[in-house]
């Protein structure tokens, strides 16, 4: 199997238990992830040999991030150290009518402050076939923008493939740039580009013709997104595969779930799943990219397959608490197979 790397900022998810609000809480669940560290716990739960990159500091809470990556057999020893601190989130879980509520505390992070050199991307890469990484890393900081810049650009040189999850965050790009100039660039290296409408249309102006998301409720319609995906290809000519994820809110609590693949010739559609009792969502576009990346590798002459198992096993995540996705390859081929009974396996 092919190896991966991912690089990102791993925080400390701070969450009142159950459905509480902030307000009510006395005290809050522990659970460390972010964008490419969640990729890297899923790829290495399939046995995908995978390197997680990014800059801890070196204290306890550092020490304890890097044993939550060791204890999901994911590689640590490309990491880097430095800085005062680990970013923090709180999340409030949403139910029925009410969304989610995220709170960032990552100002002045470790990875916040990186700076080019820091990382050798050469020995990063030694050995690797894969480089990831999201748009919420260069969201963090000029720093974290220019090294992510250079890991492309080195990942590009050494003939790794290349993909991005867009993810779009409004509230991270505050350090006084815009996010097209900076994403367009760095997306321009990419061989496989995920996103949904906000990300492309938030990042690049590029929008599905005739759809309003708030709207929708469940009828999401993937030929809505052809348009999204050609502009896409358009746009970035490097890109082989364009990917786009259908999420259909109902409510906080019951979504539906789907996705696209476009080759440049062909959109495939997934099968689509009825989420009716959401555990967790958050970490549910990381699980869907780890999937992909997977089953881009498990069947590189199949699409077809390699979105179907995305779109389940990112399904399989709204039933998992935490970041991380924890399902296995045998319980993600269960549910392509049709089997989404649940039944007790003895």
């Amino acid at each position: 199997m092919k190896k991966v790397v991912t690089f990102g900022e791993i925080m400390l998810r701070l969450a009142p238990p159950e459905f509480l609000r902030f307000s009510q809480a006395n005290s809050f669940d522990v659970v460390y992830g972010g964008g490419e560290s969640n990729v890297a716990v899923s790829l290495a739960n399939y046995g995908v040999p995978v390197d997680f990159v990014t800059r801890l500091p070196k204290n306890d809470i550092g020490e304890c991030a890097l044993m939550e990556m060791r204890k999901r057999n994911v590689g640590v020893d490309k990491i880097v150290f430095g800085g005062d601190r680990l970013g923090i989130y709180f999340l409030e879980t949403g139910a029925v009518n009410r969304g989610s509520k995220v709170v960032y505390d990552r100002a002045h992070s470790a990875i916040a402050e990186i700076e080019k050199g820091m990382i050798n991307w050469q020995e990063v890469f030694d050995g690797a076939d894969w480089f990831h990484w999201t748009g919420i890393t260069p969201a963090i900081s000029q720093g974290a923008a220019d090294v992510c810049l250079e890991a492309v650009k080195a990942a590009k040189d050494l003939g790794l493939t290349v993909s991005t999850d867009l993810n779009y965050r409004a509230k991270l790009w505050k350090y006084g740039v815009e996010p097209e100039g900076i994403m367009t660039e760095l997306t321009s290296y990419c061989d496989i580009v995920l996103g949904n409408e906000e990300d492309a249309e938030k990042h690049f102006g590029i929008k599905p013709e005739g759809l309003d998301i708030t709207t929708q409720g469940e009828n999401v319609k993937a030929e809505a997104f052809l348009s999204v995906c050609q502009q896409m290809m358009e746009k970035f000519p490097n890109a082989k595969k364009v990917i786009t994820t259908l999420r259909g809110s109902i409510s906080a609590s019951h979504n539906t779930w789907a996705g696209v693949l476009y080759d440049g010739k062909t959109m495939l559609k997934s099968s689509e799943y009825n989420i009716t009792h959401i555990v967790d969502r958050v970490g549910g576009g990381d699980s869907f990219m780890a999937g992909l990346i997977y089953g881009l590798l498990q069947y590189p002459d199949d699409d077809q397959n390699a979105l179907n198992f995305a779109v389940a096993a990112s399904a399989l995540k709204h039933t998992i608490k935490g970041d991380a996705n924890l399902a296995t390859i045998d319980e993600v081929k269960k549910l392509m197979g049709g089997d989404a009974s649940g039944r007790v396996s003895r």
